[in-house]
Formats: structure tokens, sequence, C-alpha cells
């Protein structure tokens, strides 16, 4: 809704940078999805994107090669990063990410075109589809 105010919850100013950051980059997804290319991604301390493995290098291709308002299969995911016989260990990934919307796992859907799973629900996941398309739409 164009109308509709964002608004941060009160103690922004408590807040810690990297929270800063993420606040203001999802603030961003949702309100103006064209400032966050120009916003520094909101640093990551999880363990799982800091030891070397598969769901790692998945999660950071999903990241960096999977834009908004696009969409790619487990499959083609899996050969992005570097094992195209991997689309399961994929979708391992997709349900291990720590921070979905910002590595947007809601992007990866199955081959057939159908959305597949989400950890939010697959109305959920219909909705960022549909919200990042519509945004993308407006932007062109």
């Amino acid at each position: 809704e164009p109308s509709a105010a964002c608004e941060v919850c009160e103690g922004a100013e408590e807040m810690t940078e990297p929270l800063k950051q993420c606040v203001a980059w999802l603030q961003a997804y949702f309100c103006e999805p064209a400032r966050t290319t120009s916003l520094p991604i909101p640093a990551f301390h999880h363990p799982l994107l800091q030891r070397d493995s598969f769901t790692r290098q998945v999660l950071w291709t999903l990241l960096r090669d999977v834009k908004f308002g696009e969409a790619v299969s487990y499959k083609q995911l899996a050969n992005l990063a570097g094992n195209d016989r991997a689309a399961r260990a994929v979708g391992g990934a997709m349900r291990s990410n720590p921070i979905p919307i910002i590595i947007p796992c809601h992007r990866v859907i199955s081959s057939s075109g159908k959305s597949g799973n989400y950890g939010g629900g697959s109305l959920m996941k219909e909705w960022l589809l549909s919200h990042e398309k519509l945004q993308k739409e407006k932007l062109s």
C-alpha cells in the first residue's frame, strides 16, 4: 500500500549498528525496494554463514546472484553454487537459512515453476514473490 507509512519500533536509537543496518534494509525492501541495491548488506555473524560448507556457498550465491524480482530453480541454484547435482541439498540450505528475506530463499522455486516450500509458509512465499514482481514492474 503506497500510502502506508514504514515505521521502526520505539527504541531505535538504542539499536546496535548491525541491527540499524538490518532495519534500514528491511524498510527499504518493503517500502522502497530500489534503495536496497544502494544499502550495505547487514553484517552476518551466524555460525552457519561463517563455516566453509555447501550450505554457505548456496546462501551466498543466492544473495549475490539472484536479484530482486527474479526466481531460480533449486537445480539452477545448485549449478550456480558449483554442484549441478545437488538440488536436494539446495532445499536443505534453504531450510537452514538463518535470515530469510535478506538472503532471499523465497526466490527459489521448483523446476516446474511451482513455488515450493518456504519456512514462513506458502502464502508468505507467494506474497513475497508477488511483492517483488509488482515493485519491479513499477520500476520498469
